[in-house]
């Protein structure tokens, strides 16, 4: 199944970098194991340098939310995209 692109700026899964309670309002109605962790991709505050690293995987993110149904192995998968993004972020911080 191809990525879907967000052609409708309304739509809740648009890539924005977001705050934490903006990703939570725009994801309301999926499970909320799938909002809790979705907001931690939010990026708003990072400075630049960090921001496009983080930006990257809040795109991943986003678009598997919105192929795939909420369940353990999304959470799982979040997770682990999760764990990733924070340390390529530290391995920017080395560079």
């Amino acid at each position: 199944m191809p990525l879907l692109t967000p052609t409708d700026p309304g739509d809740p899964y648009q890539h924005t970098p977001g705050s934490r309670e903006d990703i939570t309002a725009r994801l309301a109605g999926r499970h909320p194991s799938t909002v809790h962790i979705a907001r931690y991709f939010a990026y708003a505050h990072l400075p630049a340098s960090l921001a496009g690293i983080s930006a990257a995987c809040a795109t991943l993110a986003l678009d598997m939310i919105r192929q795939l149904p909420d369940g353990p192995e999304l959470t799982a998968g979040l997770r682990k995209l999760l764990e990733a993004k924070d340390c390529m972020v530290r391995a920017a911080l080395d560079a």
